[in-house]
């Protein structure tokens, strides 16, 4: 598999030279290129990102305003998603002297990629200036304006710094949050449930008063809630549990719980299986997880994933059976040893089986 930080590769390069120059008539396309490109086989994904954003500078206008609207017109013609953050990036290092148009650009550029780790640049300078801006967008008709709101003033974003004034305050955000609730589109929603997700690490009392607070019968809220709760369904928070009526306190007995093989390598899967019966007197319903305690240099590092919600009527059983694929990903390493699966049943760990990974 190709690394992804070959996206900007030569090939990008002379597309991106030919939109801006279709854009600029004194840009120096060949010139621009042997720069941005000159040692750049060392350098990772986002590394080559801010180093277009610094080669870009020095072939620009020195005028910052006149550059942005070059890169407004060649953003239209190169292929939209990864590769077009390299505009907000350019904003976000050099825009803070002119936060007004900064902003309205980084509003535009979203709907070509993303502008949400360009915006942590302003909010990280000025917080609550930045945010009102933001409250604005979440009114915004664009989904992808509307998604900016939410999800670049998240307060822990995944290859991003946190945000350190909104962990302490996490009112600050609360506006934002409150006007897309009852959002219908499917990328804003998901934003705000992983924007409500991050409080439930740092402020699990003030994210559950939330979603108690909203309406569940609104089906988009709802589905919002329910995301939003998940790592903390998974934890067996008793709080989360009770607001899709979980019980902690399960009558279950788990057998026949068993595994492939005791010995994997990196490439393959191992399956295991299991039966689950209701030994209670009344339905239950039961959220029913799994987790892998994978193995670090550092210590074990837990992973809980999603099997399935069922309910189970008195002396009700399912047999369960799954897959799990071990292979490096951009997100997590694999390390040779002993590993560790457990079955969580509402939070209860059931059983555990061991294995030994060969990575």
């Amino acid at each position: 598999m190709e690394p992804l930080k070959e996206m900007f590769n030569k090939k990008f390069y002379q597309q991106l030279a030919a939109s801006i120059g279709s854009a600029c008539k004194d840009f120096d396309e060949k010139n621009f290129v042997k720069d941005v490109t000159h040692d750049m086989e060392d350098l990772s994904l986002n590394q080559r990102m801010r180093n277009t954003s610094v080669v870009m500078q020095k072939h620009l206008p020195n005028d910052y305003k006149k550059s942005v609207n070059i890169m407004k017109k060649a953003v239209t013609k190169i292929p939209r998603g990864y590769v077009t953050l390299i505009f907000p990036d350019f904003i976000g290092l050099y825009g803070h002297d002119d936060k007004e148009f900064s902003l309205e650009a980084l509003s535009y550029f979203t709907s070509f990629g993303s502008s949400e780790f360009a915006i942590r640049e302003f909010l990280k300078r000025d917080p609550l200036g930045t945010l009102k801006v933001m409250e604005t967008w979440a009114e915004d008709k664009s989904e992808h304006i509307r998604c900016l709101a939410s999800e670049g003033s998240r307060p822990r974003l995944p290859w991003s710094f946190k945000l350190d004034a909104i962990l302490k305050e996490p009112k600050l955000t609360r506006n934002i949050l409150e006007k897309l609730k009852m959002d219908d589109s499917a990328y804003v929603k998901k934003s705000v449930a992983n924007h409500l997700n991050d409080f439930s690490k740092d402020h699990t009392g003030y994210m559950l008063d939330i979603v108690s607070s909203w309406n569940k019968k609104d089906p988009n809220t709802a589905w919002i809630i329910k995301h939003a709760c998940r790592t903390l369904i998974k934890k067996g928070n008793e709080r989360a549990l009770h607001l899709f009526d979980f019980k902690t306190k399960v009558d279950v007995d788990l057998s026949n719980f068993k595994i492939s093989s005791d010995k994997i390598s990196l490439g393959e899967s191992l399956q295991f299986d299991f039966k689950l019966t209701s030994t209670g007197k009344k339905p239950q319903l039961l959220a029913v997880d799994y987790c892998i305690h994978y193995y670090k240099k550092t210590g074990p590092s837990p992973k809980v994933f999603k099997l399935k919600e069922v309910e189970l009527k008195p002396g009700e059983a399912i047999h369960v059976i799954k897959k799990q694929l071990f292979q490096d990903l951009t997100t997590r390493k694999h390390y040779s040893g002993k590993h560790v699966l457990e079955i969580i049943v509402n939070g209860n760990i059931l059983g555990k089986k061991e294995f030994m990974l060969e990575a």
